[in-house]
């Protein structure tokens, strides 16, 4: 799936809504309760990739927001129960090293989930490679340029001195 497309995700799909009607339902007399919850929360459920990160939001009276960078990403796992796989949906956890046992953020509602995932991977990978050559390399760049400034200042202190001569 092209990146663009990916980055273009801001809404979970209708899907989702089926699943949240299933769930109340199965719920038994917990419905009159369970059903406005879901329903408010895949309605104001929002996704945002950029080029730094995810970010999430969902919620009327109580909003939660939550934002990732590429970099803080340490885990991902695919998740799809039985009515998920009926449906064609799954859920992305998203880890991160902040110590807890549960996932930082969950993207439900995804019919695109594993091209998602080897976005996020590649994202995450991309991220850490910058930041472990990043500076190393740049270090080693600026090495290699004094060396050559050196040799450049040898030559020219020899050039002076034999024209002195």
């Amino acid at each position: 799936m092209d990146p663009k497309a990916i980055l273009a995700i801001d809404r979970p799909h209708p899907r989702l809504m089926k699943l949240y009607l299933v769930r109340a339902v199965f719920s038994g007399p917990a419905l009159l309760v369970a059903l406005p919850i879901l329903w408010f929360r895949y309605h104001t459920m929002r996704y945002r990739f950029d080029e730094e990160g995810i970010s999430m939001s969902w919620g009327i009276l109580f909003r939660r927001e939550v934002k990732l960078t590429y970099a803080r990403i340490q885990d991902i796992h695919l998740v799809s129960g039985v009515l998920q796989r009926w449906l064609g949906l799954a859920d992305l956890h998203i880890q991160t090293a902040s110590g807890s046992a549960t996932a930082e953020m969950t993207l439900e509602g995804l019919l695109e989930f594993e091209a998602v995932r080897d976005f996020l991977y590649s994202r995450m990978r991309g991220a850490r490679d910058s930041a472990k050559h990043g500076p190393a390399a740049a270090a080693d760049e600026t090495l290699a340029l004094l060396r050559e400034i050196v040799r450049e200042l040898r030559g020219a202190r020899e050039a002076l001195e034999r024209g002195r001569a």
